[in-house]
């Protein structure tokens, strides 16, 4: 008798990157991709998807279901559904720690803190997405005014050595305000100090109004910077908890949901919206 795998596609099409997961029938993680091609970018989803399919030996044909999330969610014409963002990081973010009960996810254009049930349900969340201030992008800006590699200044904010305030939150007037301190003489790893620090405290505030509860894990992309995760640990008094692929970690919600569809198991989660 022949068995047939079964595998199923979860796709986080992000403002800025783009992630695919791929699971097999045992939910176990087969294949994964990333990308980044640019804002809200199709080529980034065609170049995540197809990676992860390459390192799976697999073509889209042979996936039993794909669930998408993330900003882009709906421009997917080979999904069949959608999935909200903070229901995918919530579900990917248990799978990852299974006692997590807050996650922190910051992403290429919003932060949000959702607070999970111990059942594993999304409970309650926050997010900021009117304003790019303590995101990806906000960062990515001021790396380029610092005229330094995105994927450096997490590790060299660690090395401050000066408290350097940086008290402007809008994207616009903290890049001038980056900028006025280069011309005061400060230093580069100071002023990332402040930086960071300034982006602990803006998720902080909306961690605390929420409510946390212990433990907290963290997802998105710019759970990859170090500096940012120790400076959020630091303000908030408490460890984060990160996988390595924290940053995949809606696609793997996704996928989860997916697999769902795919076996016809009983869900877990039911407070998922299209």
């Amino acid at each position: 008798m022949i068995t047939v795998t079964m595998y199923v596609l979860g796709v986080d099409f992000g403002s800025m990157a783009s992630k695919a997961i791929i699971l097999d029938q045992d939910q176990k993680i087969v294949a994964s991709g990333c990308a980044m091609k640019g804002a809200v970018s199709e080529e980034g989803v065609e170049v995540a998807v197809n990676e992860a399919l390459y390192k799976a030996g697999l073509e889209l044909k042979n996936l039993s279901q794909v669930v998408s999330t993330g900003y882009g969610r709906r421009k997917l014409d080979f999904v069949n559904r959608t999935i909200t963002e903070i229901t995918c990081h919530a579900r990917g973010a248990v799978y990852l720690f299974p006692d997590c009960r807050t996650v922190i996810d910051i992403g290429g254009q919003d932060s949000k803190v959702i607070r999970i049930d111990t059942k594993g349900l999304v409970e309650k969340s926050l997010m900021n997405d009117r304003c790019a201030a303590g995101s990806g992008r906000f960062l990515e800006v001021l790396a380029g005014a610092l005229q330094l590699d995105l994927d450096v200044i997490g590790e060299m904010s660690l090395q401050a050595t000066e408290q350097v305030t940086v008290s402007s939150m809008c994207t616009v007037f903290a890049e001038t305000e980056v900028i006025s301190l280069l011309a005061e003489g400060k230093e580069k790893k100071d002023i990332l100090g402040g930086v960071h620090r300034a982006i602990a405290g803006r998720v902080a505030g909306m961690a605390r109004k929420l409510g946390i509860a212990e433990p907290v894990a963290m997802t998105g992309g710019v759970s990859r910077n170090i500096g940012l995760v120790r400076a959020l640990e630091e303000t908030l008094r408490l460890e984060m908890r990160i996988s390595p692929i924290s940053q995949l970690a809606g696609a793997l919600g996704a996928a989860l949901y997916a697999w769902d569809d795919a076996t016809g198991k009983e869900k877990l989660f039911q407070r998922s919206m299209k």
